[in-house]
């Protein structure tokens, strides 16, 4: 998954906003995240790393949070305009300076705002997984 300023209190991951669901990208082969934050930048766009997650608990996160996990396979080939955001960013991106000037207020993706979580806290009982669910809520 790629994140922005990873490690900071700024920290956030990158979504995308599709027929009004905010998608987060999971790719299977680290090259492919790579190119992509590639793109992003080339696009002027702020470069984000890219991190090792467990894809099952990324999910997990992601349907607790409202949000689609979208996972992108080794190879994968778009059949349409959507599928083609999954390998290459849309050409006009978010304005980062609304999303960095923000410093926690919503979570921003790169075409706009995302999705503000509820406030009630989601419990699953397991204290692994809340602490997994904790640090990912910091990013977004």
């Amino acid at each position: 998954m790629l994140l922005f300023d990873a490690g900071s209190d700024q920290e956030g991951i990158h979504s995308l906003e599709l027929s009004g669901r905010t998608v987060v990208l999971l790719f299977e082969q680290r090259d492919d995240a790579e190119r992509y934050a590639g793109l992003l930048e080339a696009q002027d766009f702020p470069t984000p790393s890219v991190e090792a997650l467990e894809r099952d608990e990324m999910e997990l996160f992601c349907t607790q949070a409202g949000y689609e996990a979208r996972f992108v396979p080794a190879g994968f080939l778009p059949t349409t305009a959507e599928d083609r955001l999954l390998i290459a960013p849309p050409e006009q991106n978010m304005d980062t300076s609304l999303w960095r000037e923000g410093e926690g207020d919503s979570a921003q993706n790169q075409n706009g705002p995302a999705q503000a979580l509820e406030s009630e806290p989601i419990s699953s009982g397991d204290a692994e997984l809340e602490a997994f669910r904790r640090r990912l809520e910091g990013l977004l």
